[in-house]
């Protein structure tokens, strides 16, 4: 299940550029930059999420949004959608061109209750719950350990913590563990220790970096994972959106470009489009406002 050295997986997350922004993004719209993004080659595109629409308006029209992609791009990409419950599961688990689900699990009690209004033994039991929906349909669950480099709620935080959350959860059958920094508290000393305990612990997990960042301190995040082994990347192009969970003023993605020039400085082929990529950059301008 380990990732193999050579190999580099890149997410590309529209859905967590878009869900934070208040002006709701046209549903054509929408359709039309996803549909832009799945000719570039990414490994995954993360593209709505089967959630409240109270809590994250943006997201109403996710159903909608895939049934309006094109079929034979859709053939062609894998896609993962966010739910927080399992009635949301159950709506995922409706389409067929969905393979991943996205669960937010927080090893932090306090944003756990925040982010999905349930303790994190509520939470484990509704992972549960999905992850048991999940197999049934056909799914596989992409956890995301939020606050994972560190905690500004004062909760309790550090490795230890972490391995004896991934050992419960590989126990529960889950093999892809996003480490998430939500807001962008991460420091390059604290991904590389993170990353350099855990990675080595676990050779059935695939873990990787959902990083957020601000535009001058993106390189040194990025470097700190993969010298400790990462090599799944979560990015947006342009480093758009953020939780809105989290806190008021939303804290970057890290930018889908920085990180394709990372790995061409390393000389590694992420096999993507970049005539295509380009598109979807001048697109984005136009999705998102400035």
């Amino acid at each position: 299940m380990g990732l193999s050295q050579n190999t580099i997986k890149l997410i590309e997350c529209p859905r967590d550029a878009m869900q934070g922004i208040k002006k709701f993004i046209p549903t054509e719209v929408k359709v039309a930059y996803i549909n832009q993004l799945m000719k570039i080659g990414f490994n995954t595109i993360d593209f709505g999420s089967f959630v409240s629409p109270k809590a994250i308006p943006q997201m109403r029209d996710t159903a909608e949004v895939l049934e309006r992609l094109d079929r034979d791009l859709l053939k062609k990409n894998q896609l993962l959608a966010i739910v927080a419950n399992l009635r949301g599961a159950r709506n995922a688990c409706e389409f067929p061109e969905i393979k991943y689900l996205g669960y937010p699990f927080s090893i932090s009690e306090t944003f756990q209750i925040r982010n999905t209004n349930a303790t994190i033994d509520e939470s484990l039991d509704r992972l549960r719950d999905i992850h048991e929906l999940g197999i049934t349909s056909g799914k596989e669950m992409v956890v995301y350990l939020s606050m994972g480099f560190g905690n500004p709620y004062g909760d309790p935080w550090n490795a230890d913590i972490l391995i004896k959350w991934a050992e419960i959860l590989h126990r529960e059958g889950i093999h892809i563990l996003m480490l998430s920094d939500t807001i962008g508290v991460a420091k390059p000393d604290s991904i590389r220790y993170i990353f350099e305990e855990v990675i080595p612990q676990f050779d059935q997990i695939e873990f990787g970096a959902h990083l957020h960042s601000a535009p001058h301190n993106w390189m040194e995040k990025v470097e700190s994972a993969y010298n400790a082994g990462c090599k799944r990347f979560d990015a947006a192009i342009r480093g758009y959106g953020g939780c809105p969970m989290a806190k008021d003023d939303l804290t970057g993605n890290m930018a889908t470009e920085n990180v394709l020039y990372f790995f061409d400085q390393k000389d590694k082929d992420l096999n993507v489009d970049m005539k295509e990529f380009n598109s979807a950059l001048n697109l984005a301008a136009k999705v998102f406002p400035t």
